[in-house]
Order: C-alpha cells, then structure tokens, then sequence
C-alpha cells in the first residue's frame, strides 16, 4: 500500500494531496503535481499523514483531523477531538482536557462511531471547547 500524505501550505491556506517528496541536500522539497512545489522551511508547510482508515461517509481520516464521535462508553453525547500521532499510542484522539482516546480502540470499533468534521488547520473554530 502506498502511503497517502496531504500538506497544508500555510502562506496560501490551501490543503493539497502530495504526489512526491524529494529528500535534498538542501531540505526536504514536496510537490502535490499540480500547482505547488516548495521546500520545507521555517514551518511553511505542514505534512500529514492517512491512517488508512475512512470514517462513516468513506472520507479518509488524517493526522490533524477534527472528528465527531458518538461512542456511548465516553458519554451519551457526542464529543469532538482531534486526531494527533505519538510514537507511544499511534493515532489517538485528542478531546477537551488533553484526555487521549488511542488508536488500539478508536479504529477498531465500529466506524459508524467517528466522522471527519474538519481539520485543525482549516477549522480551527471547532475545537475551540477542546
């Protein structure tokens, strides 16, 4: 399986698929194959990587993700964190309180459980409670 990464290039605030990355003398240089290619400086671009994992809708679930989970074992309610990786955990799912829901549990429950919102580079707003 071939790794999927996307990038947020934080001077035009547009997020793009990357199609290569070229390990430089120079840097790190990432192309999405269309419109945008640049090295990686000073925090310009910000590189993300699939779980491989797709939510209730079929939407692939990235590191930076905002997602909507209804698991009545949290609460009754519903609740939304977002999703950060750690070489400890994996992917887990950051809510309100820093409190950490790990990868070993939310990917394999039902994925009926979890939708992608937004991301915490383009929504930011929805995570303001968390």
């Amino acid at each position: 399986m071939m790794q999927k990464i996307r990038a947020f290039w934080l001077k035009e605030k547009i997020m793009t698929n990357i199609y290569a990355i070229y390990f430089l003398e120079g840097g790190i240089k990432v192309e999405d194959g269309c419109c945008y290619s640049e090295f990686i400086k000073d925090g310009n671009v910000v590189l993300m990587q699939s779980t491989g994992i797709k939510d209730k809708n079929g939407v692939e679930i990235y590191e930076g993700d905002i997602l909507k989970l209804h698991a009545i074992f949290l609460a009754p309610d519903d609740k939304i964190g977002y999703l950060e990786y750690s070489p400890k955990y994996g992917y887990s799912i950051i809510f309100e309180g820093n409190r950490l829901y790990r990868q070993e549990y939310w990917a394999s429950t039902n994925k009926l459980n979890y939708e992608v919102i937004g991301n915490v580079h383009e929504n930011p707003e929805l995570l303001e409670d968390v």
